[in-house]
């Protein structure tokens, strides 16, 4: 099954404002349609929903996956393990994909080396450590203020 992004269109992007399929999901790195939120290309503020999709990603005891399916569908989860207090949990968990790849686009997240079978690729995604500024460049940019 070719990539999403190869199918014949049936209309105009710029007249629906969404893939020509509805539900299609174009393949990573591809250009958001117009109309949609285009991903981030720095450290910006995130949105709600980015900002808890970050915390759960940078989280080292809950290992995230992306898995790339054939025809270009990608699936972000991870494990949530059963809560004895509350009887909830013991199964996967999906994130939201649009806010995923924002963050994969912004350089936010990375994703591990894959690890392929007949009908999917599935890699690890985790969160891109960023340096604290120097000491002194934050004390320059006080001084210009």
């Amino acid at each position: 099954m070719p990539p999403t992004a190869l199918l014949p269109q049936t209309a105009a992007p710029r007249a629906t404002g969404r893939p020509a399929r509805l539900g299609a999901v174009p393949p990573l790195g591809a250009v958001p349609a117009p109309g949609r939120r285009r991903p981030r290309t720095g450290g910006g503020p995130l949105s709600t929903a980015e900002s808890d999709v970050l915390r759960i990603v940078s989280d080292t005891r809950t290992p995230v996956f992306v898995t790339v399916r054939e025809g270009g569908r990608r699936r972000y989860s991870y494990w949530r393990p059963l809560d004895s207090a509350t009887g909830k949990g013991g199964c996967y968990v999906a994130l939201p994909t649009a806010e995923c790849d924002a963050l994969h686009a912004a350089g936010r997240i990375t994703l591990g080396d894959p690890v392929t079978d007949p009908a999917r690729t599935t890699y690890r995604v985790s969160a891109v450590r960023t340096a604290a500024p120097h000491l002194r460049a934050v004390r320059d940019r006080e001084r210009a203020a």
